[in-house]
């Protein structure tokens, strides 16, 4: 059984999707751009905040980014999450997890006081000794600066790890910790490129990770 997990947030745990794609295109709008899709909103998230308005800006207001970007974090901040959700299965699994001994961390790109608002209204049910988004500064996913840090400061070794997600950045993460890495397909990737970047488990619910974690 793996000694603790690692999460990413976005189209692992949340479906955020709905809340972002408003969000970006209520600071789009605010500068006169076009809005972008929900399809486009997922394609786009998995590399920070900063790249996802760098990609949502069309090019003939890409002299805009910078302020765009700018409301686009105040807005994100102060959103309510309504449109936000677990997905199915979910809850019984972080029950289980929960009452194990298995420590518990979410790592994503998405910025942190986001991060900590929505899983503050989501997810606060649910035992995560760790949770934390972007902070200025810091480097994002793939880079396993955090992830490391963390095994080190719970005195674990990163074979006895898995990094769960459903983006290339998550499968690369894992890799350059040196940790196991399970793909969830439930997200906002395809197997295709989650193989494309090295995922070789891969899981389509809740119950298929629940089996996977807590075998053996």
């Amino acid at each position: 059984m793996y000694k603790a997990i690692f999460f990413d947030l976005d189209g692992t745990l949340l479906d955020t999707s709905p809340d972002i794609c408003k969000t970006v295109n209520e600071a789009l709008s605010a500068f006169g751009c076009p809005p972008i899709t929900l399809r486009q909103t997922i394609k786009f998230i998995g590399n920070g905040a900063r790249k996802l308005i760098e990609r949502a800006v069309p090019e003939q207001f890409s002299y805009k980014t910078d302020e765009i970007f700018a409301l686009y974090l105040r807005l994100f901040a102060a959103c309510d999450n309504s449109l936000t959700e677990l997905y199915r299965g979910e809850r019984e699994f972080l029950q289980k997890l929960s009452r194990s001994d298995i420590r518990t961390a979410v790592i994503t790109n998405k910025p942190d006081d986001a991060t900590k608002n929505v899983c503050a209204k989501l997810l606060s049910d649910y035992r995560f000794d760790y949770i934390g988004g972007q902070t200025p500064g810091a480097p994002l996913k793939p880079d396993p600066a955090k992830t490391l840090e963390l095994i080190e400061k719970w005195g674990l070794k990163a074979e006895d790890c898995v990094f769960v997600g459903d983006g290339e950045t998550d499968v690369m993460t894992a890799v350059n910790a040196g940790t196991h890495c399970i793909s969830v397909l439930w997200g906002y990737r395809p197997e295709s490129e989650l193989r494309a970047a090295g995922g070789k488990i891969f899981v389509h619910d809740f119950r298929e990770l629940s089996d996977e974690i807590f075998k053996g």
